[in-house]
């Protein structure tokens, strides 16, 4: 986990003062006033970054590779929450211990910060208060809209992550996914068989190719979109 991470790495120094950002847009407010209080950590692939029930005393912000967020369910089957890309910030859990796990999809560097650091800064930073909110704001939206994705059928759900998957990671129409089909499959709260059958459908109807395992091209917007509508 973290230490385990870090032996070398203090995350005990004080906060200062991030770089005024009044005239910079939120990607890099956040950015700057990571980078001003965080320390790198690297992860391996599948490595958990802190488990579920434990003190939640940091937040992290992914600068390259990509994280995932997930709960075991009581029947033993795992629930990806949410995946996390560069910029992307995760772990402020409203209570003092987080109610989920997260671990790196694959090899992975995050910033770090103490939480306590964090709340600080805001306490004496009206732009570190506001980046917080929008934060909080950010994460209960994408928990709404993965509760509605979940209640659709199978080929709007992954209709609906390649979408989401092009907005986040790409903004092309060629998307290289870092996680695997079961990642993709415990995300959308479907089995594996049906991600892989669902793509099949896709790429017979001409809405997408896929070359790879990995590597999705998004052939027909319109087709797509009409699924996530």
């Amino acid at each position: 986990m973290l230490m385990q991470n870090a032996q070398t790495i203090s995350l005990s120094h004080p906060a200062k003062a991030p770089r005024r950002w009044s005239t910079q847009d939120p990607d890099q407010a956040r950015s700057s006033t990571f980078e001003s209080i965080g320390m790198p950590v690297s992860y391996a692939r599948n490595e958990e970054i802190f488990g579920e029930g434990e003190p939640a005393d940091y937040v992290y912000q992914v600068v390259s590779g990509s994280a995932r967020t997930c709960k075991i369910l009581s029947d033993g089957r795992r629930q990806i929450g949410a995946f996390y890309f560069p910029g992307e910030v995760f772990g402020l859990d409203a209570d003092d211990v987080y109610h989920y796990s997260a671990d790196a999809v694959g090899k992975s560097t995050l910033l770090v910060v103490k939480r306590s650091a964090l709340i600080a800064l805001a306490d004496t930073d009206h732009s570190v208060a506001h980046l917080l909110w929008t934060l909080t704001a950010q994460e209960l939206r994408r928990l709404q809209e993965h509760m509605l994705l979940l209640i659709r059928s199978a080929q709007e759900r992954v209709a609906c992550f390649l979408l989401e998957m092009a907005e986040r990671m790409a903004e092309t129409d060629v998307i290289d996914l870092p996680m695997s089909r079961q990642d993709i499959a415990d995300y959308l709260g479907l089995t594996i068989e049906t991600i892989s059958r669902t793509l099949t459908q896709l790429e017979t109807a001409a809405a997408i190719s896929v070359p790879s395992y990995r590597r999705i091209i998004l052939i027909n917007w319109k087709a797509l979109k009409r699924l996530h509508a």
